[in-house]
């Protein structure tokens, strides 16, 4: 379809829909490339087998189907695990409890816990693409936090235009960040995401990024989670909500959301890869297999 519309208004014109696609395609692609170029040839090898797919976009292309899946005929079930809904009090407190917060229906957490085993028991091209979303979504804080149906309730602006803030985080300020909204500004939003992960800002930390077992899913998941909804009370909303309903966004709170959102793909990224390593081949070299308690934050 040839559009000239810019990819930013194109992707506004869904930001007030009833329910906001995670990290948008870019946003979710960005997280696969950086899985494809950090997990071992044999989880590549495993991950094209599985999905009968040898180019290399055998995940970025794949990234974003979990948000279609759940409007189509059979796949409602699936849309309450797309999110965790934390029932904290940010700006003041923020944090993810299992117990309290994963409901009868499922969450987030509870999804990656079993489509996990499912891809170890059946290697099924489903449970694959679940785990390929999921692990980005967890990521985003607004995926993490209940406070305004996770920023759905909450209108702001950016560049003039109105967006819910979830969509803001998912979709308006990664389009601006990367200039596009496809797979090409994926590419080479991951690509310098990489060069910063192997060499260069993020070389240090990223081996600290990951400590997780197979063996307990569900506190690499709630790690995962309490990680980016520390970000709710940080960076999202730290002023509380009414700092910025109806406020434009493109100025200070912008430039201070573009760190930590490539910090988020960058751990995303790594992250996946890893979970897939274990998967694939029962071992990675992202990062180690060092136990914590069931709601440790590994971050």
């Amino acid at each position: 379809m040839h559009n000239h519309a810019s990819p930013f208004l194109a992707a506004a014109a869904l930001a007030l829909a009833p329910t906001a696609l995670a990290w948008g395609t870019v946003g979710h692609a960005t997280v696969a490339y950086i899985a494809t170029g950090l997990m071992k040839p044999e989880t590549a090898s495993y991950c094209q087998q599985v999905l009968g797919d040898t180019s290399g976009d055998f995940i970025g292309g794949i990234a974003s189907w979990a948000d279609s899946y759940r409007y189509e005929p059979g796949g409602g079930f699936s849309s309450a695990f797309h999110y965790i809904d934390a029932l904290d009090n940010p700006p003041y407190t923020c944090d993810v409890d299992f117990d309290r917060d994963c409901t009868a229906e499922g969450c987030i957490v509870s999804a990656i816990m079993n489509y996990t085993n499912i891809q170890r028991a059946q290697h099924d091209a489903e449970s694959l693409k679940f785990l390929v979303h999921f692990l980005g979504d967890i990521h985003q804080p607004l995926h993490d936090e209940n406070y305004g149906a996770g920023g759905n309730n909450i209108t702001v602006l950016v560049d003039g235009v109105a967006w819910k803030l979830h969509a803001a985080w998912d979709t308006a300020f990664m389009t601006k960040i990367t200039g596009g909204t496809n797979l090409a500004a994926a590419k080479t939003f991951s690509a310098r995401l990489l060069t910063s992960i192997r060499s260069g800002v993020y070389a240090s930390a990223a081996k600290r990024w990951f400590r997780a077992t197979l063996a307990d899913s569900q506190a690499a998941a709630m790690g995962w989670a309490n990680d980016a909804n520390d970000l709710v009370c940080s960076h999202v909303l730290p002023q509380g909500p009414a700092a910025i309903e109806g406020a434009e966004l493109n100025g200070t709170y912008y430039r201070d959301a573009v760190p930590v959102l490539e910090l988020a793909m960058a751990k995303a990224g790594w992250r996946l890869a890893a979970w897939l390593d274990l998967i694939a081949t029962g071992s990675t070299p992202l990062g180690t297999a060092a136990g914590a308690c069931k709601h440790a934050r590994h971050v």
